[in-house]
């Protein structure tokens, strides 16, 4: 098959390193609009789970991706400055660039093209193709230039985040949250690297104006959160990377092809950065692509059906627990006077998907800390 590939992230790569694999003979070419070396972003999340569709796709890109993971098998939630374990949470998180150079360089090695420096606002424009794959994030120009078939739909949440990164090594999944006079901060942060770790900060629109933050630089909002964190960052400071204040938008669609073209990643559906790495919904969407091809050879109408088939119910899923994990942080102020083990109990239930069952299960200890205090 010929295949145009519109976006250079983990869901398109891996689409096309898959498809490579399974048959030289595809002729794939990739379209990003950054350069080959863009440096954006902190560090990426998997869960066990997530790993586990990755090893069965692949094992040996699966081995040479995880080879320096940094991993824990336990998350922090740091409420009143207490530190609430929880066992049996296990995380592997990695750089986003090199996730990304590892798939270029797979991808390259494969013989699949690359065109950097070149954003497709208009798929007339690519040469003619079997399959279109747009994987171009969520702002997506194929999504926009197609908005009367896809029907998307957007979701502005109220809190406001920026990322940032430390030096400052939190080793398990760590939700920081400090309260202050001007209301409540949160961090969501975790070690990525030997040497870092990313630092994504929470906060409400109504904190967010009675800061100034709306109105600082860059350089001044990086200072103000250092002073709110001061106790969790220790000597280390906040290192901005485009580190500008935004919302999240959460994005679905009602359709997710239309001709032959297909969406993938972000270009088709944005998840809340609670409930675990969009990197992984995009690459399970790659994997179901692959797997429709593989099924149905090049029978478009039946590849793109499949693929739908096999990705729209867990979507919805995610998407309505990740919907569940927003309204719990956009309504924290709410939860602050509980205890801290009490807190964490009320973190890990937020979305219905986990049971007091499942975390008896997965950390009895936990649970006693918790069934003591609320007798």
């Amino acid at each position: 098959m010929k295949i145009n590939i519109v976006g250079g992230g983990p869901a398109g790569m891996y689409f096309a390193m898959l498809m490579k694999k399974q048959s030289p003979r595809h002729d794939i070419a990739i379209y990003e609009q950054n350069p080959a070396d863009a440096t954006y972003g902190w560090g990426v999340v998997f869960s066990d789970v997530a790993l586990s569709f990755l090893k069965k796709a692949d094992e040996a890109f699966y081995d040479k991706f995880t080879a320096g993971h940094e991993r824990c098998d336990y998350m922090d939630v740091v409420h009143k400055g207490v530190h609430v374990q929880l066992r049996n949470n296990h995380f592997s998180r990695a750089s986003r660039i090199d996730l990304l150079k590892v798939l270029q360089q797979e991808c390259l090695s494969l013989g699949v093209k690359f065109h950097f420096g070149s954003r497709i606002d208009d798929i007339h424009t690519l040469p003619e193709a079997d399959l279109i794959v747009a994987a171009d994030g969520g702002n997506s120009a194929v999504r926009s230039q197609f908005a009367e078939h896809f029907k998307p739909k957007f979701e502005m949440r109220r809190n406001k985040f920026a990322w940032y990164g430390t030096r400052q090594l939190f080793h398990p999944v760590s939700l920081i949250f400090r309260e202050t006079n001007d209301g409540i901060f949160i961090a969501h942060s975790y070690q990525y690297s030997k040497d870092l770790s990313t630092f994504l900060i929470e906060i409400s629109p109504e904190t967010w104006e009675k800061t100034g933050l709306d109105k600082m630089t860059d350089e001044e909002s990086r200072q103000y959160c250092e002073k709110v964190f001061a106790p969790d960052l220790g000597s280390n400071t906040l290192m901005s990377n485009r580190s500008l204040w935004f919302s999240a938008n959460i994005v679905s669609n009602e359709n997710w092809t239309h001709q032959n073209i297909v969406l993938l990643g972000d270009a088709l559906r944005t998840v809340h950065f609670s409930l675990g790495s969009g990197t992984r919904m995009a690459m399970q969407d790659a994997i179901a692509l692959f797997e429709s091809c593989r099924t149905h050879h090049s029978d478009i109408p039946a590849i793109l059906d499949s693929f739908v088939r096999a990705r729209k119910t867990s979507s919805a899923d995610f998407q309505k627990a990740a919907a569940l994990s927003l309204d719990w942080y956009e309504s924290v102020e709410d939860k602050m006077h509980l205890d801290p083990v009490s807190f964490a109990y009320d973190y890990m239930r937020r979305t219905g998907r986990v049971s007091h069952e499942d975390l008896k299960e997965r950390d009895p200890n936990f649970i006693e800390r918790y069934e003591k205090i609320n007798k």
